[in-house]
């Protein structure tokens, strides 16, 4: 765990960026009645029934500093899959990063190999020099911010909706994306390593938590991130996102 406290107490570094990427999987879900459009006098009107359009699985990559993230959808969770989405990073946002600092826990898929199966030896490994992976401890995954991301993306776009295919579902989150990096809203962590006794009992180290706010970057520029009390008063496990 303090491995994870350390990397996000670090300075903001445009060549090295602290990036934390995580996954969930979405069941699809289409209508099997045409719903009946709101009126005046009525809402939305959606018939009970549904019909399962299998599933796809949503990547979700955000950088806690500058207040950025973006969430993409494959139809599959493979170790191609996750190392296709890397690449793409790697070769538009942070095509002139040294090294990005990747957040993510130890799913099988998580790993240098899986660029070998996605590319040739040197393209592979072109990508590899360029990652210095940090992964969250086994059952500490609630450390990673993108469950933070995952859970806001969940309440205020997918959760409730019935998205029939990976078409539509790309489609809003990708508006979702656009439209929270406008606010540029940040991660403010409350406590750091420095906060914590040589050793930490479990009710300590329960009490890391997360808080998303609104942050203007000019006002207050990343990299030099405040430990403060918390004003909400939620518990840990009332501001992380699904478990991984």
């Amino acid at each position: 765990m303090e491995e994870v406290l350390e990397t996000y107490a670090k300075p903001y570094d445009r060549t090295h960026p602290v990036l934390c990427m995580d996954e969930q999987p979405v069941q699809l879900v289409k209508e099997t009645r045409k719903p009946i459009e709101a009126t005046a006098k009525h809402p939305r009107r959606v018939d009970y029934e549904y019909e399962r359009a299998g599933t796809a699985n949503i990547f979700m990559c955000t950088e806690p500093l500058s207040g950025w993230r973006m969430a993409t959808a494959r139809q599959s969770k493979t170790k191609v899959d996750w190392a296709l989405e890397m690449a793409r990073l790697l070769d538009s946002r942070y095509k002139r990063c040294e090294k990005v600092i990747l957040v993510c826990d130890n799913l099988n898929t998580h790993t240098k190999g899986a660029f070998y199966e996605a590319f040739k030896p040197a393209h592979a490994r072109r990508f590899v020099r360029r990652i210095e992976f940090c992964h969250t401890p086994k059952h500490g995954s609630w450390l990673n911010i993108a469950e933070n991301e995952f859970s806001s993306m969940t309440r205020q776009c997918i959760g409730g909706r019935r998205i029939s295919d990976l078409k539509a579902l790309r489609e809003q989150i990708r508006a979702w994306s656009n439209d929270v990096n406008k606010t540029q809203r940040g991660v403010d962590w409350q406590r750091f390593r420095s906060s914590f006794k040589s050793t930490p009992d479990p009710a300590e180290r329960e009490a890391v938590r997360l808080r998303l706010g609104r942050r203007d970057l000019r006002e207050h520029p990343p990299g030099n991130p405040v430990a403060r009390p918390g004003k909400s008063g939620r518990r840990p496990e009332d501001e992380r996102g699904s478990p991984a």
